[in-house]
């Protein structure tokens, strides 16, 4: 139960993998949205792998190690975030139905798993999180690699349901119909919090 309450509350507070999955999802829709989400999971369980081998620790006490991964995750968010303010400049009528349709399939869906997938594995902090939370939960006379991907496994569900939930609530949003205007604003937002979120992942 208490870890279940930490990856809730892990998964549920709004980051940068909330954003990118609200972004994806106006952007291809309610199936961009959920492969942007097996994406994120996934990446899950490469830090549960990291963990269970020591690796996480490793790369904490060894310090051009964590610095490079913070600068690929600071420099990967500022991509994603001039991405969406070129969205956000990008000027036009409202699309009609069909164009939209071509849009939406215009993405192919290894883009946005991958999109999904190294924005969690590129994220230090949820390295730093598995490396102090899962040793926690894991039983020292079984097999702990084992055990740190079962943890895993959990979380992914969790995750999966939360960020798939999201994504059709934004699909619900945008069928009441939000003008051009208002969807290049929320793009120009969250441009501006992926490029700001970089720059402090950077400054740390």
């Amino acid at each position: 139960m208490a870890y279940l309450a930490a990856i809730t509350l892990l998964t549920m507070t709004p980051g940068v993998d909330t954003l990118l999955v609200m972004r994806n999802t106006g952007r291809g829709g309610l199936r961009d949205g959920c492969v942007t989400s097996v994406g994120i999971s996934s990446g899950l369980f490469a830090h549960a792998t990291l963990s269970a081998l020591g690796i996480s620790l490793l790369l904490v006490e060894t310090v051009w190690a964590f610095s490079a991964l913070k600068w690929a995750g600071a420099c990967y968010l500022v991509w994603l975030g001039i991405g969406s303010l070129r969205q956000a400049l990008r000027r036009g009528g409202e699309p009609s139905v069909q164009a939209v349709t071509v849009a939406r399939r215009s993405v192919p869906l290894m883009t946005s798993f991958r999109e999904g997938l190294l924005s969690n594995v590129l994220n230090p902090k949820t390295a730093l999180f598995y490396m102090a939370l899962l040793p926690q939960f894991v039983d020292p006379a079984g097999n702990a690699f084992q055990q740190s991907l079962m943890l895993a496994g959990v979380h992914f569900l969790l995750a999966m349901l939360w960020q798939c939930g999201l994504a059709w609530m934004v699909v619900s949003f945008r069928s009441l119909g939000v003008n051009a205007r208002l969807k290049r604003v929320l793009s120009g937002l969250t441009g501006g919090f992926f490029v700001a979120m970089g720059a402090k992942l950077a400054s740390i």
